[in-house]
């Protein structure tokens, strides 16, 4: 067993597999329809999610582990002197970083300690450091090690996804009714960028959703000379055709040694519904 546990949120959208190769811990956020409460990816899942937002009509709330949630996940490994780095959602977009930090001060006094990473990023730009850092413990690097190649790392990363409603933003409150009605009308189709830890508008695509895939692979493509050649994640709420389109393209036009299909879990489509689609992937750094 090794002495590094690398932990994430359940926000980073990590597939299955990668999280059981390499023993990744989550910590689930919640997301909350009336009085109920769900954690996601645990108590909830996407599927599940669509069906209670039509019948209710709103979309749910959502919110970070409290400390004591990180605690309960953090401390059987403390205690048996592990060192823990936890890197979760970006600290612009919700208290976790908060709350994992403040769980790090509660366990101080184990026999093993815990590290905070905040990746300063969403969805697979977390996953995408999670994944790096499991690869490093795995190679015996150690904790210092793998904590500077990460934040070196955090400033390369590149988060682009297209949405194709603007249903989500408009329930959520991120755009007016007469956007939503004009934006629909029209085929507007909002493209994201993470940049600094936010979620901002990059730009817009009008017209059939064909043209909006195809300026998202251009993107991406348009900076593969600069791309690290480790890993592209192409992730998605229930847009199985295009991401694999996607994939095989990524596949086809890059050195990318992995192009990894992720679905997107609760709290990231909660935000910004079906059949958004992103690329991410980690520009060369000098680390």
């Amino acid at each position: 067993m090794s002495s590094i546990k690398i932990f994430s949120d359940s926000t980073s959208d990590l597939p299955k597999s990668i999280l059981e190769q390499y023993d990744i811990g989550i910590v689930p956020l919640y997301v909350t329809f009336g009085d109920q409460d769900y954690r996601d990816g645990v108590d909830l899942l996407p599927k599940r999610l669509y069906e209670l937002v039509d019948q209710h009509g709103v979309l749910p709330k959502t919110a970070a582990p409290s400390p004591g949630d990180f605690v309960k996940a953090f401390e059987p490994h403390v205690k048996e002197g592990r060192h823990i780095i936890y890197i979760g959602l970006s600290s612009h977009l919700s208290a976790t970083i908060q709350n994992a930090t403040l769980a790090s001060q509660m366990l101080e006094e184990e026999p093993g300690s815990v590290t905070v990473i905040d990746s300063l990023n969403l969805s697979t730009g977390i996953g995408q450091q999670v994944y790096r850092a499991a690869l490093l413990a795995e190679e015996g690097r150690t904790v210092e090690e793998i904590v500077v190649h990460i934040e070196e790392m955090r400033k390369h990363i590149e988060t682009e996804f297209i949405i194709d409603t603007l249903d989500y933003l408009y329930k959520g409150g991120r755009c007016s009714g007469l956007q939503n009605i004009v934006g629909t009308l029209l085929r507007i189709r909002p493209v994201i960028k993470v940049i600094d830890g936010k979620m901002t508008p990059a730009n817009r695509v009008r017209g059939k959703r064909e043209k909006a895939l195809e300026q998202l692979l251009n993107n991406a493509l348009a900076l593969k000379e600069q791309m690290d050649d480790e890993t592209i994640f192409v992730t998605h709420s229930f847009s199985e055709e295009d991401a694999a389109y996607i994939q095989a393209q990524l596949k086809e036009k890059t050195n990318a040694k992995n192009v990894f299909l992720s679905d997107a879990g609760c709290v990231i489509s909660s935000h910004c519904g079906t059949n958004t689609i992103g690329i991410v992937f980690a520009k060369s750094s000098t680390t």
